[in-house]
């Protein structure tokens, strides 16, 4: 099982703006590809979802910009998932360049029914599909992404 999963990024012209670096939208971007390459490579599509009648949704997003970067550069993207607890998720991110954290954040997922948008518990098999990372685990430290979360969601 892939806890820690990573996509590898080169930044793109579409990515730089006016100020010559990369749009601060582009790392929300980057958290969501990833998010849904993790799930997929879990074995979770988003077709897949949508033919059960659910999926996950956004409920909140944290992202700690602490280094620019630019035009060419190679990024590693890891994410992971933290905890499932009921209707919600907690999905942590980490940006990472020559071996240094540029970004790191966090993601708060509800898990919804389609047809009524409303909330519901995440089934079992979904759930027991992600190995959870806890924020110590030494998998995080060996990668060199153990940074602590400054964001506290209240509901998890």
């Amino acid at each position: 099982m892939t806890a820690i999963y990573k996509i590898d990024i080169t930044v793109g012209p579409e990515s730089i703006d006016m100020l010559k670096h990369v749009n601060n939208r582009e790392y929300l971007r980057w958290m969501e590809e990833a998010a849904i390459a993790h799930g997929t490579s879990r074995g979770w599509t988003m077709m897949d979802y949508f033919k059960r009648g659910e999926v996950w949704v956004v409920r909140e997003h944290w992202i700690e910009y602490l280094r620019p970067t630019f035009l060419g550069d190679q990024l590693t993207m890891y994410t992971w998932v933290q905890n499932v607890e009921g209707s919600r998720s907690l999905r942590r991110y980490a940006l990472v360049k020559d071996g240094r954290i540029v970004s790191c954040g966090a993601t708060e997922w509800a898990f919804i029914d389609l047809m009524t948008g409303r909330a519901k518990e995440v089934p079992q098999e979904i759930a027991e599909s992600f190995e959870l990372v806890s924020p110590d685990d030494e998998r995080l430290q060996a990668l060199g992404i153990d940074r602590p979360m400054r964001f506290d969601p209240t509901c998890i």
